[in-house]
């Protein structure tokens, strides 16, 4: 294991050597540092292209890499030109090789030669990825402030949506837990409450009503009103649909009953006491049936006359 402690001589004086590599006389990047005095770092440069070098015209591809001398040489605006020099590693030839930030690539400035290999997106269907003609005309400037329209609704319609639900679901995760449940324990026990007091509810009507301990109620809102009413028009119709078919076909049953024949009797008197006795019995039995009919029980709920004791009927002879 590579071991990380210092040796500190005994003359060593933090006061007077800012660091070890003071006290030996050393720079931290060591050898790289040797022209440090120059301007001149030693770095590893790769080289960005082909070329074919100048001195010995061979070709060096793509990717070699080199202990270059790097150097700053300038500023274009605020940002440092900065020049490679290498040593070919075929012959004794240098080459040197700064940037560009312009136009943001690579030049070869002496010693070597690029490899052409340029490649045109305009030619190929596509667009300019650097423009630096400083004589081409101005953008258009509703194709700009369409680009910016575009941009600003797909801001307001797709970036900020989405921003606000991870905001919410941050908020969601890192806010307090037990807040969240200790609401969602008061409201368990608020619904246990009223799930408690609805079956107590309903045990006392299955329990008054004589009703099914399976039997399921619902619950007492506007549309179970609702549906109930209507069931109970629609069961109040058919019952008197059917108290009046039946009420028909007794009253059609009634008609049709021949009457009484006339027994042979002595005397007229005895006949036509008989006749007046039996009409005032069969219109007495057709009140009781019209009445009847009209209450909810119906005809077989109704005690039957006591013809006896009205003294209605004359015993015949």
């Amino acid at each position: 294991m590579q071991g990380f402690n210092k040796y500190y001589p005994p003359d060593y004086d933090p006061q007077k050597h800012s660091s070890l590599n003071a006290y030996r006389g050393k720079h931290a990047l060591g050898d790289r540092a040797r022209k440090l005095d120059q301007g001149i770092l030693i770095t590893r440069f790769e080289l960005p292209f082909n070329i074919w070098c100048g001195t010995c015209n061979n070709h060096i591809g793509m990717g070699v890499r080199y202990n270059a001398e790097k150097k700053k040489i300038g500023n274009y605006y605020s940002t440092p030109i900065y020049s490679f020099r290498c040593k070919c590693h075929l012959c004794d030839g240098w080459f040197e090789i700064q940037t560009d930030p312009k136009n943001t690539r690579y030049v070869v400035v002496s010693g070597a030669r690029q490899k052409d290999e340029e490649w045109d997106p305009e030619e190929n269907g596509g667009f300019a990825v650097h423009e630096t003609d400083p004589e081409k005309g101005p953008v258009d400037p509703l194709a700009a402030l369409e680009k910016s329209t575009e941009a600003q609704n797909h801001m307001n319609n797709v970036q900020i949506p989405r921003i606000e639900a991870l905001q919410n679901l941050s908020d969601h995760y890192s806010s307090d837990p037990y807040a969240h449940s200790q609401r969602v324990r008061k409201r368990f026990r608020e619904q246990k409450k009223v799930d408690k007091a609805r079956a107590e509810a309903d045990e006392r009507i299955k329990s008054t009503y004589g009703l099914p301990e399976t039997l399921s109620l619902t619950a007492e809102d506007d549309e179970s009103k609702a549906k109930a009413k209507e069931q109970w028009e629609r069961a109040r119709q058919a019952l008197e649909e059917q108290s009046s078919a039946k009420r028909r076909k007794i009253g059609a049953e009634i008609a049709i009953v021949p009457g009484p024949s006339r027994p042979f009797a002595r005397g007229a008197s005895s006949s036509s006491t008989g006749s007046g006795a039996v009409s005032a019995l069969r219109a007495k039995i057709l009140g009781n049936t019209a009445r009847q009919s009209t209450s909810i029980g119906g005809l077989g709920r109704m005690k039957p006359p006591d013809v006896k004791a009205r003294g209605g009927l004359v015993k015949r002879v």
